[in-house]
């Protein structure tokens, strides 16, 4: 069915009530198929969108909206080593990891809580805690938006990197992902070394996956915002990865900065300890501000427009640069 004059209001975090001038929900991939010879939207811009957990919409669309939901999570297969989970692009991310601890198959959870859907984490390459999505993927199906095409994109053609994939770069805008395939390891290794997830565990011996997920959902819930009371996108700036010599550089200036290092001798900062030792923490610009508690988040503390949030990030990226002379990019994508 076409939707004429349709609110974006439930299809995105921050809350913007953006409208688009058309939107159709796809729940099947034969539906998503047939988008390329439905003339009715032919030659028209197309935004697919799963939960809106990670997009600024500034305006209005004058387009179609493809709303994804396309549901199902099975068990496809295993071998010696793992289990293959499927799951529809339409499913919520968050259920999905409680399904599949249900099931007794371990192995996403320090990725609970996190918005949005199944469909949208490899875009993003979701990742928290200790833990990428792109460790446990295995492959996915989509459908190519021009042409109807039924593809499959296996780990490397993904592209996966830190809060990036092929999606996001060159593939951006021409797919509809479908599904998407999970290889969950049948030995099982906990991952309970970040710092507030262990403070969460502190007395418990051997925590299970189930006492992990279950630590993740209250640091989470205890740092970030909820975005159905607070609008927000989540983590809303990449954490900078600098050269040796450029974090050498910047610590001499600054002894205090938080940072971790990489495997491949670089170093990744914490974006919200810069953008806190900028003064931003709970300054804003109109209903767009900086959370209170976490300034890696941004919030809508209502009546906010995409607009001012993204005038916010411009002046918070300014500061930071001119600062530290580290320039941070956006996670999400804009409208």
């Amino acid at each position: 069915m076409l939707l004429a004059d349709y609110s974006l209001l439930r299809h995105n975090t921050f809350g913007f009530d953006a409208r688009a001038r058309y939107a159709m929900h796809i729940d099947s991939v034969d539906a998503a198929a047939a988008l390329a010879t439905d003339t009715r939207i032919a030659n028209m811009p197309q935004l697919v969108l799963g939960g809106g957990s990670n997009v600024v919409l500034t305006r209005d669309f004058d387009g179609v909206a493809l709303i994804v939901a396309i549901a199902g999570k099975r068990v496809i297969g295993e071998d010696d080593d793992a289990w293959l989970i499927e799951a529809g692009a339409g499913e919520n991310w968050h259920d999905f990891v409680a399904w599949t601890l249900a099931q007794g198959m371990p192995g996403l959870e320090n990725l609970a809580l996190i918005p949005g859907t199944v469909g949208a984490a490899p875009i993003q390459n979701i990742g928290a805690y200790g833990l990428e999505m792109g460790e446990r993927f295995e492959r996915l199906s989509a459908v190519e938006l021009a042409t109807g095409e039924r593809v499959e994109f296996d780990r490397a053609a993904c592209a996966f990197g830190y809060r990036d994939s092929f999606f996001k770069r060159a593939g951006r805008g021409r797919f509809m992902i479908t599904s998407v395939v999970f290889r969950l390891p049948k030995v099982w290794t906990p991952r309970a070394g970040y710092a507030d997830v262990a403070r969460a565990l502190e007395g418990a011996a051997n925590p299970d996956a189930q006492a992990i997920f279950d630590a993740v959902v209250a640091v989470r819930r205890a740092k970030l915002p909820d975005w159905t009371v607070l609008g927000n996108a989540g983590s809303f700036f990449k954490n900078p990865v600098v050269s040796a010599a450029a974090f050498e550089t910047l610590k001499q200036c600054e002894p205090g900065v938080v940072s971790y290092p990489q495997a491949d001798g670089h170093v990744k900062l914490a974006a919200g300890w810069l953008i806190d030792q900028c003064g931003w923490k709970g300054r804003g610009i109109g209903g767009a501000a900086v959370h209170d508690r976490q300034a890696l988040v941004l919030v809508n503390r209502g009546g906010a427009t995409g607009a001012q949030v993204l005038e916010l990030a411009e002046a918070i990226k300014r500061d930071v640069l001119a600062r530290f002379d580290v320039e941070l990019e956006m996670e999400p994508v804009t409208l």
